[in-house]
């Protein structure tokens, strides 16, 4: 065993190691609390000076971490944040976990990867382990981070340690968290594995899965949400059929799901919304056209599910019809812009694209959401409801439900309500289903 080697697995195991997580997001922000919280001093950093002073000052700006948690690592000193860069001089171990979306034409921009690895290469220094934890396309940690890194002049498993251990967030989840959620680390040497992967174990309670690449790791983290985005595109054309059939498509996936084998229940609903399941495929298939393969089922699932915004705001035009009441000047109410349940995220919402889509048809369109007083969209700042008023239910229309928030009343609703669309099944309890109409 090199001494590089030795030296950095001592202080890993010891703690004495100083861990620098750069993106303070929703993947970097709990990792940074998790890192502190198992007793390794961590220096977090962000872009946003906002982000940064909101974290110094213990205040937690995302719903998945416990606010006397952040703020406990704050004042005991395991945790602070910085917008200098070159705090990376003094950190043993660095995870990368900055975004990585699409460009406008929906091909991976990975250009806060590159430019976070380039500003880690300028102080890159031996003995240091680094991490991407960023979801992006197999080979990206070999053929990009890799040659960037060793610009420096270092040796990749020699002098410094690289490895790809994708994240595994889901926001809103009350069962899984990052402590518990278990981890898969693929290193460029089995070296970069073994360290990265001692970390992990250091930190987290979920286990560590250890691969031979990085490239294996990163595949495996596309086949994790494409998987979820083709299941989800067939409830979705499930959804459509069964309608034209007069079947109801939410009592169909319930009967399914009595089978103990074989079958797994995805659920359809208006879009897909989050930074993972909408985007990852499209790195997958932007990668296999470098190896001449068409990916046809995964662009027909994502068409399918693409393609349910319109969908949903034709259905609701379908019942303001029954009640001759047209589209253009329609009051319509859209409760929830979330992009799933109980959380504070819309990022690709389908949400978002529903309320275009009405606004385009003319319709008068207002939002009302707990979690998200307002959001910005395509250049524009929309602003939703205060409160939802029983006046405001019984003026619309229409009450279009795109996401299932536990906090509303929707016996309430139901009861003051003309007319509603449930996208989601939010209503599966309310007794009188008179003016309900679901996906």
């Amino acid at each position: 065993m090199s001494n590089v080697k030795q030296e950095l697995l001592r202080k890993i195991a010891d703690k004495s190691a100083v861990v620098g997580i750069v993106g303070l997001g929703y993947v970097g922000l709990p990792l940074a609390v998790e890192m502190a919280e198992a007793g390794y001093k961590t220096i977090g950093f962000d872009v946003q000076a906002k982000k940064v002073e909101l974290v110094n000052a213990g205040h937690n700006y995302i719903g998945d971490i416990v606010g006397d948690k952040l703020k406990n690592m704050v004042e005991t000193g395991f945790l602070r944040a910085t917008s200098d860069f070159d705090f990376i001089r003094d950190v043993d171990a660095v995870a990368i976990c900055v975004p990585t979306p699409l460009d406008k034409y929906q091909q991976p921009d990975i250009s806060y990867v590159k430019g976070s690895t380039e500003s880690v290469a300028e102080h890159v220094h031996p003995g240091m382990l680094v991490v991407l934890e960023s979801t992006t396309y197999p080979g990206t940690t070999e053929e990009l981070l890799k040659p960037i890194l060793e610009k420096s002049g270092l040796v990749c498993g020699k002098d410094f340690y690289l490895a790809f251990s994708p994240e595994r967030v889901d926001p809103g989840n009350k069962q899984y968290k990052t402590k518990n959620t278990p981890k898969v680390v693929g290193g460029i040497t089995k070296d970069c594995t073994e360290i990265a992967a001692a970390l992990y174990r250091n930190v987290l309670e979920g286990g560590v899965y250890e691969v031979s690449s990085p490239a294996v790791a990163e595949m495996e983290k596309l086949l994790e949400n494409t998987y979820r985005n083709i299941n989800i595109g067939l409830a979705n054309e499930m959804a459509i059929i069964c309608n034209r059939m007069g079947i109801n498509v939410w009592e169909v996936i319930e009967a399914a799901k009595t089978k103990p084998y074989g079958f797994q229940a995805f659920y359809p609903g208006p879009g897909l919304g989050g930074h993972c399941i909408p985007l990852d495929p499209f790195y997958l298939t932007w990668k296999a056209r470098e190896y001449d393969y068409h990916t046809r089922l995964i662009e027909t699932s994502g068409e399918i599910n693409t393609g349910m915004p319109e969908y949903v705001v034709d259905r609701v035009m379908k019942v303001l019809n029954k009640n001759k009441t047209a589209m253009n000047g329609a009051k319509v109410l859209v409760l929830g812009v979330a992009y799933k349940n109980d959380i504070d995220d819309y990022r690709e919402s389908p949400a978002l694209n529903v309320i275009d889509h009405l606004l385009e048809q003319g319709a008068e369109t207002t939002y009302y959401d707990p979690y998200i007083p307002e959001y910005k969209h395509k250049g524009k700042v929309h602003t939703g409801a205060k409160e939802l008023t029983d006046d405001m239910i019984r003026e619309a229309d229409i009450v279009v439900i795109c996401t299932a928030h536990e906090c509303f009343d929707y016996d309430r609703i139901q009861k003051l309500a003309k007319e509603i669309f449930d996208t989601r099944n939010a209503m599966k309890n309310v007794q009188d289903r008179s003016n309900i109409e679901l996906l």
